[in-house]
């Protein structure tokens, strides 16, 4: 049985882990520019929403404070 395992699992060739080299690297740096893009995408809109909050809150500030009028009761 030991004598036909050679023959059932080949021994890996340097061509070919130098292509499977090629390719873990390759695979690994198209994964890091997706990673940042998709990073850059979330910080875009993140600051796009805290801008967006900070004019509501102006807004808000400069509006007639009605719940104040109901604290003056009491």
């Amino acid at each position: 049985m030991r004598q036909e395992l050679p023959h059932i699992i080949p021994s890996p060739q340097p061509e070919v882990e130098a292509t499977f080299s090629g390719y873990q690297t390759t695979h690994e740096f198209y994964y890091e520019v997706q990673q940042r893009l998709e990073f850059q995408r979330y910080c875009e809109w993140y600051d796009a929403e805290a801008k967006y909050h900070r004019q509501e809150l102006k807004k808000m500030r400069g509006e007639l404070n009605i719940f104040r009028w109901f604290l003056r009761r009491f």
